[in-house]
């Protein structure tokens, strides 16, 4: 599958996803990835600085899915896929520079890569438009929502 135009910028935009894969009892894993980037034309890629139940799950099971979402606007993008760890190698060398190149990353922090070949991806759009709201109204509302009173986290 070839990723569009839009989800290109918006995985760009967003460069926050969470990754879900499966563990060997079969339940769900669930972590963020702040270094999810479009890697070419039918790849997404992740670092593991830290991820060893993420990565360990990938070797025993690829299949994996990671959704990419703007918490304001509340849409976004589901891609379903097979990820590869690559430890060393070329792809390992490539990722790793590009993401040193790019933003500052340093090396010696990747333990490892993950490349994602992306076999489905699906528009995510939340109930909030279900009663005829806008972006806008929705934006506004989820922005409001999140700072005042201010968040949390």
């Amino acid at each position: 599958m070839t990723l569009t135009d839009a989800m290109r910028d918006f995985v760009t935009a967003q460069g926050l996803g969470f990754v879900a894969t499966v563990r060997p009892d079969g339940t769900p894993n669930l972590s963020p990835k702040g270094t999810t980037e479009v890697w070419d034309d039918d790849h997404l890629v992740f670092l593991d600085l830290y991820s060893p139940g993420t990565v360990a799950n990938l070797r025993e099971n690829p299949a994996v899915e990671i959704n990419v979402v703007c918490p304001v606007r509340r849409k976004g993008y589901r891609f379903r896929g097979e990820g590869t760890v690559h430890t060393g190698g070329e792809t390992f060398d490539r990722v790793v520079r590009r993401f040193q190149d790019r933003r500052g990353t340093d090396p010696t922090r990747v333990r490892s890569v993950v490349l994602v070949r992306v076999t489905e991806a699906a528009e995510l759009i939340s109930p909030a438009y279900a009663d005829g709201a806008t972006e806008e109204e929705v934006s506004a509302r989820w922005l409001h929502r999140l700072t005042d009173p201010p968040a949390p986290c």
